[in-house]
């Protein structure tokens, strides 16, 4: 049997198991691991396994994962996420669908300490879903800027998806994380106006909210403060060379927990309910990265990626010809597959041929990284949806796809800009 052809039936395998709902981590190792063995023999592929896990468990850089994901954790548990949709809230609350917009604020506010879509979009719509329907806002205004919201936290840094694209293409994590930013801030600007527009096209959608007084607003803000300190050190000691991505996670991981401590809100039982949520998520992590080392090894054996190559090279659609028939792809698996698995299953095919094109790998982990974000809110699979389905039981589950599909498009318009103006991912991480 040819490389090509174990190549193709393995991963073919992979994306029939992937969309069975097999684990991530389990269908990956499996594929990989026979793969070799296959191609290779049992050795190498045992070889490899051992010593793929001793390398992912030596790599300093990975301790920003569990740091990061505990900053959240402990952010979430002791009430600082709800301080930060607050100052929303009391800010642009009293106009017409302002708390909408709080809630956009407040995700990207707690995507920046967190790192997670799922964790944001649930903290969320557990804090804003309840003040929405006290003043009557359409379900499917409600529920799609929640969901929309959450998929902040993938390219907001810190984020999970950058850490895991870094890891598996060998990039720099700091970089990434500072290419994040501008692109994160054009995304949250464009969900703001899409609220702005539908509830102007239709007021009875977002009805204004309480008004407040200036002390009101003065004593939210301050209520925010401290966590949007920690967020302005640890990302502003990355650009500045202060710290590297590693250290800026411990920094910003001790000052949630202190601060927590210091207000009273972080107790034992919360600080264990923080430490054991992010002992799990990182454990998941950790083996789907192994799992990636795997796949990678068998991808590249089998001589799928040079075979790619060569039919886009014969297509011959130019550097952006190829680059939008590499994110229409990714848009169409993001239906069906789970974020991560796509970059496993994905990045050793694309990444030679990007290499060859002379694409910038950290624009291209941006516009990746994006098309993952769309993947969370698409039907019939967005992730991010179903979060949302567990906080709001009583909405229709097509009504909250419905509700978030002007977002979708405020995604895709994004993503364009980005596309045809590199230098708004790359002129950050240039600076630094």
């Amino acid at each position: 049997m040819s490389p090509e052809l174990v190549g193709t039936v393995g991963l073919a395998l992979l994306l029939g198991l992937l969309l069975m709902r097999v684990p991530v981590a389990f269908a990956m190792f499996a594929v990989g691991f026979c793969g070799i063995w296959l191609l290779n023999g049992l050795q190498a592929a045992t070889g490899l396994l051992s010593s793929e896990t001793f390398a992912l468990a030596s790599n300093s850089e990975l301790i920003v994962v569990p740091l990061f994901i505990l900053m959240g954790n402990v952010a979430s548990v002791t009430g600082m996420s709800r301080k930060l949709y607050d100052a929303a809230y009391a800010t642009i609350g009293q106009v017409r669908g302002g708390l909408a917009s709080a809630t956009v604020i407040g995700c990207g506010g707690f995507a920046a300490l967190s790192g997670s879509s799922v964790a944001s979009a649930l903290t969320m719509g557990r804090t804003a879903l309840s003040e929405m329907d006290r003043f009557a806002y359409s379900p499917r205004l409600s529920t799609g800027v929640v969901a929309a919201g959450g998929t902040l936290g993938i390219l907001i840094p810190p984020s999970t998806g950058f850490v895991i694209y870094a890891i598996l293409t060998e990039q720099s994590i700091g970089r990434l994380f500072m290419a994040g930013i501008l692109p994160g801030i054009l995304l949250l600007t464009a969900f703001l106006l899409t609220v702005s527009i539908l509830c102007a096209i239709w007021p009875s959608m977002g009805p204004k909210g309480p008004s407040t007084t200036t002390s009101e607003k003065g004593r939210a803000f301050l209520g925010a403060v401290p966590i949007l300190a920690v967020v302005f050190i640890t990302i502003g000691g990355i650009y500045s060379g202060l710290f590297s991505p590693t250290e800026a996670a411990g920094v910003g991981a001790a000052l949630v927990i202190v601060i927590g401590a210091v207000s009273g809100n972080l107790g034992p039982r919360a600080f264990w309910e923080a430490a054991r949520s992010s002992i799990v998520t990182t454990a998941s992590v950790m083996l789907i990265l192994i799992a990636a080392h795997l796949i990678n090894p068998f991808v590249a054996l089998s001589h799928l990626p040079a075979e790619v190559s060569r039919v886009l090279v014969t297509l011959d659609l130019g550097l952006y010809g190829t680059l939008l028939l590499i994110l229409a792809i990714y848009l169409v698996l993001g239906c069906f597959l789970e974020g991560l698995a796509m970059l496993v299953l994905t990045l050793p095919i694309f990444m030679p041929v990007v290499t060859d094109l002379g694409i910038d790998p950290i624009w291209f982990g941006v516009l990746v990284v994006l098309t993952l974000e769309m993947g969370l809110i698409s039907p019939p699979v967005g992730i991010n949806v179903f979060i949302v389905k567990s906080v709001a039981r009583d909405v229709p589950l097509i009504d909250i796809f419905r509700g978030v599909m002007p977002f979708w498009f405020a995604m895709l318009l994004t993503l364009i800009i980005l596309v045809a103006v590199p230098q708004l991912s790359l002129w950050l991480p240039g600076m630094m």
